[in-house]
């Protein structure tokens, strides 16, 4: 298992007016950025991404990792992310693990420092997995010496709901509850796992659409009357949606390039989206409806 790509625990969507305050669940701070494992044995330190990539020379800072860990052996399952101010930001980790040129990412160590998040533990010199994960939160505190590029994220017994306002207040992506007796099962979407997140709403028009897979491209009209496109929307629609949208687009189509319908903006809809990124386009979309009855206003967007 280890120096091996690992298929990572992963969570399933909650109702975020079913957040459990009971001491019998375990609640994070969800961060935002890439799901990150940890490997480590010896002076040796890889990280591995949740689809198997190994991004190790991506990261320096996983020098002064190394030298947090307290033990000989171990795999920590992290969230890596670059902290500006205390909250994560997704675009900034992700521009990290674009680079390639070891000038430019000796460079980023400086203007995008990642700081890997640690909130399990898989191994030591033997497995955890079997464990409660009460156990292993301890377990990984005490192996663990905080430093810049290595931290554990703060736990809450129960309290959900307190934790959740929390992180509205301060703008970040959400919470994760965990049952305190869940084990490590690699590989699998557990229910004992949820996330909770703070998504928005906004109102949008539409610019186009495409097919096979049905996506519906979705934009804002900006201070100079230009519309540019925010969203690409493929979740959310029922099948009398599609239906009805394409009825209209036949009436409103203005041209066809390649695989694309592009149609008058005269039709808005709601989008639910998670943040904006830097250039203003929506992450982790979906569809909410239409808005038949309102016209085209100016965005700010």
């Amino acid at each position: 298992m280890l120096f091996t790509p690992i298929k990572p625990m992963l969570l399933h969507m909650g109702n975020n007016n079913e957040i459990i305050d009971d001491p019998e669940w375990i609640y994070d701070i969800k961060w935002d950025g890439w799901r990150i494992l940890l490997h480590k044995e010896g002076d040796r330190v890889e990280a591995y991404t949740r689809h198997g990539n190994n991004v190790t020379a991506k990261f320096p800072e996983l020098l002064t990792v190394r030298q947090s860990i307290k033990e000989h052996t171990a795999i920590i399952d992290c969230e890596g992310v670059v902290l500006r101010n205390g909250i994560s930001v997704f675009d900034d980790f992700a521009y990290r693990g674009r680079l390639s040129n070891k000038d430019k990412i000796n460079q980023a160590t400086l203007t995008h420092p990642a700081t890997f998040i640690a909130f399990d533990i898989l191994a030591t010199d033997k497995s955890h997995m079997n464990e409660p994960l009460v156990d292993r939160k301890e377990r990984l505190t005490s192996i663990v010496e905080p430093s810049s590029n290595l931290l554990i994220t703060p736990s809450v017994m129960g309290n959900g709901n307190d934790v959740f306002q929390l992180t509205k207040e301060r703008k970040m992506e959400g919470i994760v509850g965990k049952r305190s007796n869940s084990t490590y099962k690699t590989s699998h979407r557990s229910h004992d796992w949820l996330k909770f997140k703070h998504f928005k709403v906004m109102d949008t028009i539409i610019l186009g659409y495409k097919e096979n897979p049905f996506t519906m491209i979705v934009g804002v009209q900006s201070s100079s009357s230009k519309f540019r496109p925010v969203a690409n929307v493929e979740f959310g629609f029922k099948p009398e949606e599609k239906t009805a949208f394409r009825e209209i687009a036949k009436q409103i189509t203005s041209k066809v390039v390649r695989d694309t319908v592009w149609v008058e903006p005269s039709l808005h809809c709601k989008v639910q989206y998670l943040e904006r990124t830097s250039t203003g386009s929506l992450r982790i979309v979906s569809f909410k409806g239409f808005n038949f009855d309102k016209v085209p206003v100016e965005s700010t967007l």
